[in-house]
């Protein structure tokens, strides 16, 4: 099944509203990314957002304190930070959005300028379950998928990726990457209104076009 071709946005009529704001959740290596890429490829006028760049900035400690800290608990991100910035982008205010390196665990000196859009989609595991976030969302997406399945993308990605050893990998999903998806990932899916099952769906990914398309057509 093919996508359908992407709605056309006319400025002058989604600049005097808000625009729609699309959250995408799920565990790591759900596919959320992939979703949200598709959706940005497909459309004209979306701006994609990972909640991963606004982890907190820590130069303070060492970077092997930095290495073990809890990355998959809500208080790891500036979570108040991106609400800022989806307020400023519904504001028609530009945002300078920043860049994490998860080699240093640290953000980059750069940031990359965001211009206001008719579309904002926000991907993460946390997104549903930040209520800060989900306030802003007007559609909000979890992928749901099995859990080998992602800790074998998991595993995939971060050793190509991010040069990181097999054994940490598996260290980190046990210590805090299972334990804080069954705590906040898991239960952050009644907050739904579309559950796509094991990743990419393009049927899944056509139906929010559609819903794009009655939006802003």
């Amino acid at each position: 099944m093919a996508l359908p071709p992407p709605p056309h946005f006319d400025p002058s009529g989604w600049a005097k509203s808000s625009p729609l704001v699309i959250g995408i959740g799920g565990g790591s290596g759900s596919g959320k990314t992939t979703i949200a890429e598709a959706l940005a490829d497909a459309i004209d006028g979306v701006t994609f957002i990972r909640h991963d760049d606004y982890y907190r900035h820590l130069p303070e400690l060492t970077l092997e304190e930095r290495a073990v800290l809890n990355y998959d608990h809500p208080d790891s991100l500036e979570t108040g930070l991106l609400a800022k910035h989806l307020d400023m982008l519904r504001d028609g205010q530009p945002i300078d959005k920043p860049t994490y390196d998860f080699t240093n665990h640290l953000r980059s000196n750069e940031t990359i300028t965001i211009a206001p859009a008719p579309v904002v989609v926000i991907e993460g595991i946390l997104v549903l379950a930040e209520p800060e976030l989900r306030d802003h969302m007007d559609l909000k997406v979890f992928v749901d998928t099995d859990a080998d399945l992602r800790l074998a993308r998991r595993l995939e990605r971060d050793i190509n990726e991010r040069g990181r050893t097999p054994d940490s990998v598996l260290r980190q999903y046990l210590a805090t990457v299972r334990p804080m998806h069954l705590q906040f990932v898991e239960p952050s899916k009644r907050h739904a209104d579309i559950i796509i099952p094991g990743g990419m769906r393009v049927g899944a990914v056509a139906t929010i076009i559609e819903l794009m398309r009655a939006r802003f057509t």
